[in-house]
């Protein structure tokens, strides 16, 4: 039996339209599942949580967005019930590390029910599983902007990003990685499992989702003008090759000062913070 866990308000309404392409897809190939989506969020935790421990799934189909997956992988994280992850979210930045179909979801949960699942890491911080980038600097200010605004659109983080730019200063952080301590300013740290966050942004092109090291990206200071120069490249990836950034690894990383961190959009809370990476936490799907 398969769980089919789907936010229909996922991608501006996409996922509505997601889901009936899925539920017609497994209908049309006999495949036996039940609907455990829920009205909310906080009930869709609840009817995964009971129905994982019901019953044997064979594995759980979420339709939607990064926010899903960091629902899900709070209660996959560990077992041997693989997710089905069919891309119908704003980001979808999980979906583009495991190199998912963003177009075509009956692709995605097709390839997914002809192949075997593979094993990938998870970041976990404050008692909670990360499938993507932990950040902390001006990405982090930018969504505490952004969550006070009444705006509804995708257009309040750009709004909030130049609303906060003029008054944003580097932020003095106590940084531990593995056994080496440092001190350092920087604009913004991400700490990646993952490659990309926001919708695409590649912070850190490099990273391995299944090498059990997190990729560490600081962003030292740099002037307003050369900060507005520099951030498009992050869509490429190419801002690794600037000086004033750093890259490091490692599987246990602290960092302390007087900030907020974000992880997978979701608002983690003041620091300090200590993340681990879990070595094949999850079971998914990885597209050749």
């Amino acid at each position: 039996m398969y769980l089919l866990l789907a936010n229909p308000t996922s991608g501006a309404g996409r996922g509505k339209s997601v889901t009936a392409e899925v539920l017609k897809e497994l209908k049309k190939r006999e495949i036996a599942f039940t609907d455990i989506s829920g009205t909310s969020y906080e009930s869709a935790v609840l009817n995964l949580r009971s129905s994982l421990r019901e019953s044997k799934s064979e594995a759980v189909i979420v339709v939607g967005g990064d926010g899903m997956v960091h629902l899900a992988i709070q209660e996959l994280a560990g077992t041997d019930v693989p997710l089905i992850l069919i891309p119908a979210g704003t980001g979808n930045d999980f979906a583009r590390t495991m190199n998912l179909d963003l177009d075509s979801p009956v692709a995605s949960l097709n390839y997914a029910l002809t192949h075997q699942p593979i094993s990938v890491d998870l970041g976990r911080v404050n008692g909670r599983y990360f499938a993507e980038i932990l950040s902390t600097g001006f990405d982090s200010m930018v969504n505490e902007r952004a969550n006070r605004m009444r705006i509804r659109s995708k257009i309040k983080y750009d709004l909030a990003m130049l609303l906060e730019l003029p008054i944003f200063k580097p932020i003095e952080y106590e940084i531990s990685i593995d056994d080496t301590r440092m001190v350092s300013k920087a604009m913004l740290i991400a700490v990646a499992n993952g490659i990309s966050y926001g919708g695409g942004m590649k912070i850190c092109p490099n990273s391995d989702i299944r090498d059990g090291l997190f990729d560490l990206m600081i962003l030292e200071p740099v002037s307003k003008f050369e900060f507005l120069k520099v951030f498009p490249r992050v869509f490429k990836g190419t801002h690794i090759t600037h000086p004033k950034v750093k890259i490091l690894q490692g599987k246990k990383i602290t960092i302390n000062s007087q900030a907020i961190a974000y992880a997978d959009g979701e608002r983690i809370g003041p620091l300090p913070l200590t993340a681990e990476v879990v070595p094949g936490a999850l079971k998914t799907w990885l597209r050749a």
